[in-house]
């Protein structure tokens, strides 16, 4: 059955209340902001990212990022300078290395409903808020401590500002618009480096070429623009350049050209790889979204200059889509730039549908919902007992089972109440409580994730030997012998040696050697020698050094790690 034609977009009364939009936002606060310190840090990408910046704030270089006191140049350093920022003022701890994703997300949202108010009205910037806040993709990156969260923010502040420049009622305001979305793609770039500019400037060429609106290039203000972008952006890259020689062809080439064009990362994957992560990040609108999809361009209307910011949205999430399909490197948070777009065109969308035919559409989901609540605890202990194996034991996965099933029951609820509610004609009550009950569900599963610490994080290791041993003593040398997990330098709160292992560190090994030692039989030399050294491997190779009889005396172990001393 297709869907009606969409009103024209109209002033619109507002859906609630100056209180109750209050009491909104600080239910959503409570929600957002609810479980930061609960989980342990895990590997990888948590434990870099909270190590870099820990290591800033104790050397007092915040030019040149270091990651176990070796440099590290793969991001630019802006999420490090907030993050130290965030430890100098409430000291070293999970939340405090997971502050920024979250305030980053928590603030996309409320940029995102400010901009759907200015553009069509209370209701649409509402719903725009609500879609995004409770979006499982973007809801869920930015409460792991990565660097997409603080990228998405910047440009989705760049959007949005687009957006409202094109949009003023007055020209005067158009430029002060456009500086500050130059200024937010500064800051994109300052966060993960050029896509925070090309994936703009793509999907503007994109959209022109689309559109035939070619006027836009005119409202731009490209050359004072460029001048904001380039006085926020350059200072960093020129200073970090000067000190250290080799970062701009590190940079520039390796981390841009080789990344897109080669595997070389080993980060693969098929040309649909993002199919399914859009999908899912979409729950729980995404049947709405594509019920929706061909009106969006369709029926988009126009402003007075001919700018139609729905189909820019639309342009602007299919070149960022198709960008990370295509290249060579894939990880699944890539696409998270574009989710806000996606939310502010769907906000207008739920705005102008009636009631009814909102319903029909989440029936389905919800249907679906209940019979994966009623099926999960079934079928729960036979998946795990498939994909268990000895480096993630089934204890743990079946201990997460719980957490699993409450954060589905609880969205499954909220779906059920919402579907319910839009029976009867009250939208906003309907769609504020699947949004809220779907972020609670994240929440839920997310917090649920800490069931899993013993193989994903060094901090239930390294409390077991402490509580048995005593403090590792912090004045001997510790190697990480043919592997690092990113979370050791972290919670052991001092720099480790890695032992025949390059990665990541490779550049940073190959500019400083001494940092790092090059064979497993240059660490024996000096392991034999030592009057008292720490050393982690996998079990693995615990095994084989000790049929070599390497002096060894264990001292604790898990799944993936073996953490030893020399005597």
């Amino acid at each position: 059955m297709p869907l009606p034609p969409a009103p024209a977009p109209r002033p619109s009364v507002s859906p609630i209340t100056r209180r109750g939009a209050w009491a909104l936002l600080i239910v959503f606060a409570l929600l957002w902001f609810s479980n930061l310190d609960y989980r342990r840090l895990v590997h990888p990408d948590e434990g870099r990212y909270a190590e870099i910046p820990r290591e800033m704030t104790v050397t007092g270089d915040w030019v040149t990022p270091r990651l176990d006191g070796i440099k590290y140049f793969e991001k630019p350093a802006l999420q490090y300078w907030l993050t130290a920022a965030a430890y100098e003022a409430f000291g070293v701890h999970p939340w405090t290395a997971r502050l920024w994703p979250a305030l980053a997300g928590f603030l996309g949202v409320i940029f995102m409903g400010y901009v759907g108010l200015r553009l069509a009205g209370p209701a649409a910037g509402l719903y725009a808020a609500a879609v995004l806040g409770s979006s499982l993709w973007y809801a869920g990156n930015a409460h792991i401590l990565t660097l997409d969260a603080g990228l998405t923010l910047w440009m989705s502040v760049g959007l949005g500002s687009l957006f409202l420049a094109q949009h003023a009622e007055h020209a005067g305001r158009r430029p002060a618009w456009m500086w500050a979305a130059w200024a937010a793609l500064a800051l994109a770039t300052l966060s993960k480096g050029l896509i925070g500019i090309v994936l703009p400037g793509t999907a503007v060429v994109a959209y022109s070429l689309a559109t035939r609106d070619w006027a836009l290039w005119r409202r731009l203000h490209v050359v004072s623009g460029a001048i904001v972008f380039l006085a926020i952006a350059a200072p960093w890259f020129v200073v970090v350049s000067l000190r250290n020689p080799g970062f701009f062809d590190f940079f520039f080439i390796h981390e841009h050209f080789t990344r897109f064009l080669t595997s070389e990362h080993r980060r693969t994957g098929p040309w649909w790889y993002f199919f399914p992560i859009l999908l899912v990040g979409l729950l729980p609108w995404v049947v709405v979204f594509f019920a929706t999809l061909p009106r969006m361009w369709r029926l988009a209307p126009d402003a007075a200059n001919g700018f139609n910011w729905q189909r820019f949205a639309l342009v602007w999430s299919a070149v960022i889509f198709v960008f990370f399909s295509a290249s060579g490197s894939k990880l699944p948070s890539y696409i998270l730039p574009v989710f806000p777009a996606l939310a502010l065109a769907l906000g207008l969308q739920l705005s102008a549908m009636p009631g009814a035919t909102l319903a029909r559409l989440t029936l389905p989901l919800v249907l679906a919902a209940g019979v994966l609540t009623l099926a999960l605890p079934l079928g729960y202990p036979a998946l795990v007992a498939r994909i268990a194996d000895q480096r993630q034991p089934a204890g743990p996965l079946l201990a997460y089972g719980p957490w699993i099933e409450t954060g589905l029951c609880v969205a499954f609820l909220g779906g059920a109440a919402g579907w319910w509610w839009l029976r009867r004609g009250r939208t906003t009550a309907a769609l504020l409580c699947i949004a809220l009950t779907a972020l609670a569900g994240v929440q839920i599963v997310l917090a649920g994730y800490d069931e899993l610490a013993e193989s994903r994080s060094t901090e239930p290791i390294l409390a077991r030997i402490a509580a048995a041993h005593g403090p590792l003593r912090a004045d001997v040398p510790f190697y990480a012998v043919r592997m690092y997990d990113q979370t050791l330098p972290y919670y052991l709160g001092r720099l480790v040696v890695p032992v025949d292992y390059r990665d990541e560190l490779a550049f940073g090994i190959d500019s400083e050697p001494d940092k790092a030692l090059a064979t497993i039989g240059e660490w024996q030399r000096r392991w034999q020698t030592s009057e008292q050294a720490y050393a982690i491997m996998q079990p693995e190779e615990y095994e084989k050094l000790r049929q070599r009889e390497v002096p060894m005396v264990e001292l604790g172990r898990d799944p993936r790690r073996v953490v030893v001393s020399r005597r």
